[in-house]
């Protein structure tokens, strides 16, 4: 029996569409970037997100032990159920009681919260439609959107008023397209925390346009001292709130894997429909590892809030001192932080001339210091720079120490730049004395 052999003349195997259209927006940023660090220097990345990294922050020895037990388990060796084990559902479903009434059935597993994101955004937005995302804000949702054809808008955060959400813009990009509205909170990369009232303005917005939200809060509990944390399903009285959060952060075990994505749904306005497609979407993977489910309870139950406490102290005293000290860095204004474990810091380019963008300026940060963070235009808002909290304390210093004497290097060199324009210059052009760097402006 012949077969049909198609007529090529060579190979031709293309790449898929959806492989094509997904980015990394970060990656593809820093991938680009001429990192070549001092060799005379200690390399010190203040850019990944991990609070693993150093070796300085490790969990407690009961999660640990969660474990240890579970792999003595032979229901931790098999596949579990899509949307997990009943048990680590229920105990997620008392974790999360802060978010409103919550019954396992809402709970579904994921492979840390990315996947949960994903989850959320593949069930609620189909082609051709589009979801809100803060700016400046964390581009997995970039990542995840677009290879679905799936459209991302972004609206504003207000760097004068901690953060806080445009409410204009955000309402102003809202069309008869729009699946979804991101709310980050505490955020990555602002590290801002949202007070109750402003969560109110937000929830009026998407009511008053029908839109449900799907809330990152996997910084939850991560709120410094003199503020709140507020789960926005907790106050939602008609809009649909899908909250995504897990193990990673809080627990400082992001290689492990665990999320969880909770459906709140007072009114049933998404219905059987949306709870039935994300059931369909969980049986993509068959769920996130069953070892970790099976400890699961008792990570949740019995982690001390001890632990919880001094990992916090940790991260708001590194903000405090790199707040204090990168506002002696002429050319800088650091934002002090509210929660989470990261600050973004303006740079006021028009300081440094001789870089066209902040990117050029960390690139010589690196050349010359050995300090690496991430450029602004990793969360689609440039000018800026993030740098993570949970480094060694002597590391951190030592860091600012050296972007301090960076900054004091060359916003010399934008002087005397500027006072050469006014020599050559001095008869066509009039600079204000409010135009040069003012102690009070870097």
């Amino acid at each position: 029996m012949s077969r049909r052999v198609r007529s090529c003349q060579e190979w031709e195997v293309r790449a898929s569409t959806f492989a094509l259209k997904t980015t990394n927006p970060i990656r593809k940023i820093v991938e680009n970037l001429q990192v070549e660090p001092n060799p005379e220097k200690e390399f010190i990345a203040l850019s990944i997100g991990d609070p693993t990294t150093f070796g300085n922050l490790n969990p407690p020895e009961q999660v640990l032990q969660a474990v240890r037990d579970s792999i003595e388990l032979h229901t931790s060796r098999g596949y579990g159920p899509s949307k997990g084990h009943n048990e680590a559902r229920a105990a997620v479903a008392k974790y999360s009681a802060h978010q409103g009434d919550v019954d396992p059935e809402d709970v579904i597993l994921t492979s840390g919260a990315s996947h949960a994101i994903e989850m959320a955004i593949t069930a609620i937005a189909d082609s051709g439609q589009n979801i809100l995302v803060p700016r400046p804000g964390f581009m997995i949702y970039q990542t995840l959107a677009e290879g679905l054809g799936i459209t991302i808008k972004f609206y504003s955060l207000l760097p004068n008023e901690q953060w806080k959400v445009d409410l204009d813009d955000l309402e102003g990009q809202i069309d008869d397209d729009t699946a979804a509205i991101i709310v980050i909170n505490p955020s990555n990369p602002c590290g801002s925390v949202y007070d109750k009232e402003h969560l109110i303005e937000i929830l009026d917005i998407a009511s008053r346009n029908r839109v449900p939200i799907i809330a990152d809060e996997i910084y939850e509990h991560f709120v410094f001292s003199g503020h709140k944390f507020t789960p926005i399903s907790a106050i939602s009285e008609d809009v649909p709130v899908l909250t995504c959060s897990g193990l990673t952060k809080r627990f400082l075990v992001p290689g492990w894997r665990m999320g969880w994505l909770i459906i709140h749904d007072r009114n049933n306005i998404l219905g059987k429909e949306l709870r039935g497609a994300l059931g369909n979407i969980s049986t993509r993977i068959l769920g996130p590892s069953t070892l970790i489910q099976r400890a699961l309870p008792s990570i949740l139950e019995y982690t001390p809030q001890s632990f919880f406490d001094d990992v916090l102290l940790f991260i708001e005293n590194q903000a405090k001192l790199a707040y204090k000290e990168l506002c002696m860095a002429p050319g800088l204004r650091p934002i002090m932080p509210q929660g989470a474990m990261y600050m973004m810091i303006e740079i006021k380019m028009q300081f440094f001339p001789e870089f066209k963008n902040e990117c050029q300026f960390l690139e010589h940060l690196v050349a010359e210091q050995s300090v690496f963070c991430l450029p602004g235009q990793c969360f689609k808002y440039p000018n800026y720079l993030r740098i993570v909290l949970t480094v060694p304390e002597d590391k951190l210093q030592e860091a600012c120490r050296r972007i301090i004497i960076f900054c004091k290097e060359h916003i010399v060199y934008a002087e005397k730049r500027l006072e050469n324009m006014i020599n050559e210059e001095s008869n066509n052009i009039q600079i204000c004395d409010s135009n040069l760097p003012q102690v009070s402006d870097v």
